[in-house]
């Protein structure tokens, strides 16, 4: 069936995983917690555009309840969040989680948590080896507390932007561009990873994930330099943070530029996984270096990096800027399902979402509705995919864009925080009564 947002969208497996997503420090608010490297971030002047902070956001920490009843109306399975690391070190913080599974389970919503979705708390530092056991340390603490009703656990989310863009470009927290010396960072955040799988097993977790950022990366054409450009490119973003953990081995010898015992921490990141987390958007269109700074997508690119990002012309565009292209989630699938092979456990699409204004929104409804179609187009490939999360249950704080980018089901009226659904709520609630 060709992809088209007038067709149907295909029936899933009766056991197919439903959900939407959320991340903490997008929609909790600052009440109760301890800062975190976020927050220090977007109180420097210049570093979110529209100069915002999270202080507030959807007030999510006031306002769970409303929230849980707009997830049962939606009809979901589950719902992904994430766990605030600073809440957690705050006195009582714990006692929030606990609500909040209380009040999903009462829903009959699953919930789904992440234990780092970037908001490390204020004295920490991803350069330094020790913040790894840390994580998992907090990781231990918050199993032992909900792990009598929570089965699916995600470790960390992904650490590839968090590296790239909080590390090496300096566009968000901590902001610092050290551009290849920000390496150890990502050998830390995925050693974090397998420390934090090993301390579930030992709280007695059975299904658990990481979640990794992947798109399809395109030439910008066949000339050598553009074809080597985007392998270098493919091999950062979707390399580099899927085989240490996958394969038990950093792609083209770059476990010769992480710190410690490579060898060693390799058979703790390699830890067997559960199922993967695939956060998808859009492909990529890179070439040769340009020898001159570029500006894409909001992200400076420094004329110093060995490949430049280009536009994918000829297809639409979310309100962001990014491109539509569904096709590129099958194609993704199913190069992965050949590259992994057996090593690839099933998958589950942990985010999924675009930017787009207004209440009758339309175009998330068609961009949805193709990326359906195209995630079943890769299952009838072969590809064992479980579940689909959309990103986000509400428009939130979209990090160093500050509240000008709206990805919700729901909008949010900051100043009053008044929720209201939006056409793709309804949309995605007769899909779910259809799929039944």
């Amino acid at each position: 069936m060709a992809i088209d947002a007038g067709h149907p969208i295909p029936q899933f497996p009766g056991d197919f995983l439903w959900g939407v997503s959320t991340s903490a420090h997008q929609i909790e608010g600052a009440a109760g917690r301890g800062p975190s490297v976020w927050d220090a971030f977007s109180g420097e002047p210049g570093k979110v555009k529209d100069g915002s902070t999270a202080e507030v956001a959807c007030d999510h920490f006031h306002r769970y309840r409303e929230d849980v009843a707009l997830l049962a109306g939606l009809g979901v399975d589950a719902y992904r969040f994430s766990v605030s690391w600073p809440r957690v070190e705050s006195p009582g913080g714990l006692d929030f989680y606990d609500r909040l599974v209380d009040e999903l389970l009462a829903a009959g919503v699953q919930p789904v948590p992440t234990l780092f979705h970037w908001d490390l708390p204020v004295g920490l530092d991803w350069l330094e080896r020790d913040t790894a056991s840390r994580l998992a340390e907090y990781a231990a603490g918050v199993a032992a507390r909900l792990g009598d009703r929570v089965s699916k656990w995600i470790t960390i989310n992904e650490p590839a932007e968090h590296t790239l863009l909080g590390h090496a470009l300096g566009t968000h927290a901590p902001g610092r561009q050290l551009l290849f010396d920000a390496l150890p960072v990502a050998h830390h955040l995925l050693l974090a990873h397998g420390l934090t799988v090993q301390a579930l097993r030992a709280a007695g977790a059975t299904d658990v994930a990481l979640t990794n950022s992947h798109g399809p990366t395109w030439p910008s054409s066949q000339e050598q330099p553009d074809i080597e450009a985007a392998a270098f490119y493919d091999t950062l973003l979707n390399r580099l943070f899927a085989e240490p953990v996958l394969l038990g081995e950093y792609p083209d010898g770059l476990g010769e530029l992480m710190p410690g015992d490579v060898a060693a921490d390799l058979k703790v990141i390699s830890e067997p996984l559960d199922w993967y987390g695939v956060n998808y958007y859009a492909p990529t269109r890179v070439g040769a270096p340009q020898g001159e700074e570029i500006n894409f997508g909001g992200v400076t690119m420094p004329a110093e990096l060995p490949f430049s990002v280009r536009q994918i012309e000829n297809v639409p565009t979310t309100d962001f800027g990014w491109p539509v292209v569904p096709e590129a989630l099958t194609e993704l699938l199913t190069t992965f399902n050949s590259r992994y092979t057996t090593r690839l456990p099933p998958i589950v699409i942990t985010e999924n979402g675009c930017s787009y204004e207004g209440l009758d929104d339309q175009s998330r409804i068609a961009y949805h509705t193709t990326h359906l179609q195209a995630l079943h187009q890769a299952m009838e490939a072969g590809v064992d995919v479980r579940g689909y999360f959309i990103w986000s249950l509400l428009d939130n704080f979209e990090w160093a864009e500050g509240y000008a980018r709206r990805f919700g089901l729901v909008h949010v009226d900051y100043e009053t925080q008044k929720r209201t659904p939006k056409a793709s709520y309804g949309w995605y609630r007769e899909v779910l009564r259809g799929q039944r």
